[in-house]
């Protein structure tokens, strides 16, 4: 395995620039771009291999790994008194419990997004 691999690497279609988008999250700012996904795929992957390469010749310690990463399904999130106490009061009268109406709420913008769907079904399986 090459250290390479511990490292998330994404490539998505971007409706704004009209093209593949590339980038790892963590590593490095930036990224790279074009037409073909398989080309901006291979592109990320030696930009990612010259990255490790420059921390190595710095004697820089290299971020910590993120791909493979296992979530707890917590986080926390402080929110202030004024909007805790207004969801708890609209949790109250959706008669949800305060957990399942915020998970909710979070999950709305996400639902209609091709890229949610595409992951809660890989997470399904």
């Amino acid at each position: 395995m090459k250290e390479s691999d511990y490292y998330l690497k994404i490539v998505e279609w971007s409706e704004e620039d009209q093209c593949y988008i590339g980038y790892c999250p963590g590593l490095f700012l930036g990224g790279c771009h074009g037409d073909d996904e398989s080309d901006v795929y291979k592109e990320l992957c030696r930009i990612v291999e010259e990255n490790i390469a420059l921390y190595k010749e710095d004697a820089k310690t290299l971020p910590p790994s993120n791909a493979g990463k296992e979530y707890s399904g917590k986080f926390f999130l402080n929110v202030g008194k004024d909007l805790h106490k207004l969801l708890s009061i609209k949790s109250l009268q959706a008669g949800k419990s305060f957990n399942n109406y915020c998970v909710n709420l979070l999950q709305q913008p996400f639902q209609q997004s091709k890229k949610f769907q595409v992951l809660s079904e890989y997470h399904s399986l």
